[in-house]
């Protein structure tokens, strides 16, 4: 069963920059796309940017040219999310998604999430 595990969460500036960290592990097979989604509270969980393994990446309008996402390590199994000129309303819990191949199909799975708090 693969794990994604976060990292790089904590408490901001408006204005500061943020690095936040997945990685699976668990599994030996393909991960088609990582990505970064956030949810608010009393908000629906909505996206903030993915990246599949060849290389397409797509965020949500509010996050563009702040953050940047990108895939690291020899197999691609970490994902990054480099989180500059934070602001307010970038504050949520923002979990890890990824799309991985269990050996007969492709399915979802979910970090544990990681706080992420702009304030002054």
């Amino acid at each position: 069963q693969p794990q994604l595990v976060e990292s790089g969460g904590g408490l901001v500036q408006p204005g500061e920059s943020l690095r936040l960290s997945c990685v699976v592990s668990g599994t030996r097979f393909s991960i088609h796309t990582l990505g970064w989604y956030r949810q608010a509270p009393e908000k629906e969980r909505e996206l903030v940017a993915t990246a599949t393994s060849d290389g397409i990446t797509n965020y949500a309008d509010s996050v563009k040219g702040r953050f940047t996402i990108s895939r690291e390590n020899p197999n691609q199994n970490t994902v990054v999310l480099q989180m500059n000129s934070l602001t307010p309303e970038d504050t949520a819990v923002y979990y890890c998604h990824g799309v991985i191949w269990t050996g007969t199909s492709w399915s979802d799975y979910w970090g544990q999430g990681t706080q992420v708090t702009v304030s002054s």
